[in-house]
């Protein structure tokens, strides 16, 4: 760990970014080098930001990869927002996780189909969308807009939708948030060691393992991609909960953190995960934490806040 933070630290200088080394925003949510330096500490991270309400902090709804979404995740302290990006036909960065505009706005057509000015146009739909959901007054965001909200106020865990990697790293390097974002992609068995490549070299890196539907090579890949020794963490797939020892012990031996992602039936199979009632849903996400894992993504933040606060006390 502390190799990458110590390369880490080199190549925020080296770019010329605008927070210094060694610095973090008082709240403490908006630096990864402040959730890496931490081993073992919980870190929420919200599925296309904080969409769902939050009726203990008295907010509503929010559609999904919104400002107002990347909002709430902010009052309600929230570490991480995952969100998506496309890019358009015109070749700007939009915050959106399909490949249309369908289901979440009230237009119509293939983002790459369309320009900025045809996407400006368009009204996000409330939560995750769908024809039934009502209009809000939210609009589709740019990626350079996200990260100047997001910036020095929570982190964000970049998802490329597509060949557009250099492109959203420039971004992120132009907005100087190299200690504000984790880049990701998969990684298989026929993968180099990713986090040690350009584009992903200069940017805190997570290594999704891709087994191929075999459980068994997925120790194999953790292998080969914590050779270069500067990953921020492993994102695992949907997988046997029996295979979560091996990778754990793997990851915890180069200091590298763990990411689950607990949405729909959970990636770890057999485990309370957000399709679950509430009280199997905390009992999972117990669970994993319990067995080593750091970051938990869900739709959930603030119920999974609680969880967490609750083991602080207890631990």
């Amino acid at each position: 760990m502390r190799q990458y933070l110590a390369r880490f630290a080199g190549a925020v200088l080296a770019l010329g970014a605008t927070v210094p080394v060694g610095a973090q925003p008082a709240n403490g949510h908006g630096s990864i080098r402040a959730l890496l330096q931490a081993p073992g500490r919980p870190v929420v991270v919200a599925h296309r930001g904080c969409h769902n309400a939050a009726p203990g902090h008295q907010l509503g709804e929010a559609p999904e990869n919104s400002r107002a979404a990347l909002e709430h995740c902010v009052q309600l302290g929230v570490d991480m927002m995952e969100t998506d990006i496309h890019r358009t036909l015109d070749g700007y960065l939009v915050i959106m996780h399909d490949d249309t505009v369908d289901r979440t706005t009230d237009g119509r057509g293939i983002i790459a189909d369309l320009t900025l000015a045809d996407i400006r146009k368009l009204h996000l739909r409330q939560n995750e969308g769908s024809y039934n959901e009502p209009l809000t007054d939210q609009r589709v965001l740019t990626l350079d807009e996200l990260l100047a909200a997001a910036k020095g106020r929570i982190t964000i865990n970049l998802d490329v939708k597509g060949p557009i990697y250099a492109e959203v790293v420039d971004a992120v390097h132009r907005a100087g948030m190299d200690d504000g974002v984790t880049v990701k992609t998969m990684a298989g068995i026929g993968s180099p060691a990713l986090a040690a490549l350009p584009p992903f070299d200069s940017l805190p890196f997570i290594a999704i393992l891709n087994g191929a539907g075999d459980p068994a090579m997925l120790p194999r890949i953790a292998r080969q991609q914590l050779v270069a020794g500067h990953l921020a963490a492993i994102e695992l797939p949907h997988m046997p909960e029996a295979s979560l020892a091996a990778v754990r012990d793997i990851a915890a031996a180069k200091g590298v953190q763990l990411f689950v992602n607990t949405l729909g039936d959970g990636f770890v199979t057999g485990i309370g995960a957000d399709n679950s009632p509430p009280e199997e849903r905390e009992a999972g996400w117990k669970h994993l934490l319990h067995e080593g894992v750091s970051f938990l993504q869900t739709d959930y933040p603030e119920e999974l806040k609680a969880v967490v606060s609750q083991s602080r006390v207890g631990s």
